[in-house]
């Protein structure tokens, strides 16, 4: 089964990949270590994605779409791929479904987690670290026992950057703008699933299967 898995910053997605890799038993593609790994070996793609960043331009789709296929036609994924990270826009969307066809390939299902965007911003605006030893806290799931301070080392706690609310809102504004499309594009091809991803780990990752389970039936 090839699975697309998409979710905002702050939706679980993450997590959700780790335990869908381990259910499913199929390769996990996700395009950033697709890039950290071609520049690290020096491809030819890598040499070539790397042209475009030297001049602070966008890699264009054709070549994040080569890394992925490239990918994808080893031979440890024939039994299936869960991509993470890819497609980003729709134009990477339609191209993907393009080059896989003419490979004889498809994708099964899209996994959707939603969660609404006042909750997003709570998740992740309320992040903060430890200054000395980098321990993670959570103003509500995970409060340090002293405001501003580490329970470990006593150090103090600072909000990184893209942590802060504005910069969250930010991202979240991008993150949509760009996504909705994709989805649109896959619920017309009934390939969509939406899962409720405002609950436990447990919760989500079980429906989640519950639906790849009945749409493989």
């Amino acid at each position: 089964m090839n699975v697309v898995l998409l979710g905002a910053p702050g939706a679980g997605k993450g997590t959700q990949a780790a335990i869908l890799l381990r259910e499913l038993g199929v390769v996990h593609v996700a395009s950033g270590d697709l890039f950290r790994r071609a520049l690290e070996e020096k491809t030819e793609l890598g040499l070539l994605a790397k042209s475009y960043m030297e001049k602070g331009e966008l890699v264009p789709d054709e070549v994040t779409i080569s890394m992925v296929l490239e990918r994808i036609r080893q031979r440890d994924c024939a039994d299936g791929v869960l991509f993470d990270g890819f497609p980003r826009t729709l134009s990477q969307a339609e191209a993907l479904d393009d080059k896989l066809a003419g490979e004889g390939r498809q994708l099964d299902k899209v996994v959707y987690i939603e969660v609404p965007a006042e909750e997003l911003v709570k998740r992740l605006s309320g992040r903060w670290i430890c200054r000395e030893c980098q321990a993670p806290y959570h103003e509500q799931s995970s409060p340090p026992k002293s405001a501003g301070r580490c329970d470990i080392c006593g150090g103090e706690l600072y909000q990184r950057a893209d942590d802060r609310e504005e910069t969250v809102r930010e991202r979240l504004k991008v993150f949509f703008s760009q996504t909705v499309p994709i989805v649109d594009y896959y619920d017309r091809q009934v390939k969509l699933l939406r899962v409720d991803g405002n609950r436990g780990i447990e919760d989500v990752s079980a429906t989640i299967m519950e639906l790849l389970r009945a749409e493989s039936d």
